[in-house]
């Protein structure tokens, strides 16, 4: 009886060890030329993410969705964009509430507080 309890200790032990849980969430590979945006702003004004922002990146334009800021690391939506010098405008109903010229580095996310 103690042979098989050490056998099942030892083979779980073995399964624990092997298994890949304790790496961290962002470690990626295959995409090193992509950088990552995330628009953080307060819900009321955005609506829980319901009403998209009009997000326009050296001419190519997307909708967005808002997050609020405590759940921006978790559960913010990235939007991949080339790296490099990027200009950035976001709109919503029809007004610019920001534009910048941003540099992105590889990897890189840049959360973007919308006031």
């Amino acid at each position: 009886m103690k042979t098989k309890i050490i056998i099942f200790v030892c083979a779980l032990a073995s399964l624990m060890v092997s298994c890949k849980a304790n790496y961290p969430v962002a470690q990626q590979s295959g995409k090193e030329d992509m950088a990552y945006l995330v628009f953080v702003g307060p819900l009321g004004t955005y609506g829980n993410g319901s009403r998209p922002v009009q997000v326009t990146v050296d001419n190519t334009t997307f909708d967005a969705k808002v997050v609020k800021p405590k759940t921006a690391n978790r559960k913010g939506v990235q939007y991949g964009v080339a790296t490099g010098h990027r200009s950035i405008t976001v709109k919503f109903n029809g007004k610019v509430i920001y534009s910048k010229q941003l540099f992105l580095s590889s990897q890189q996310t840049k959360i973007i507080n919308l006031p």
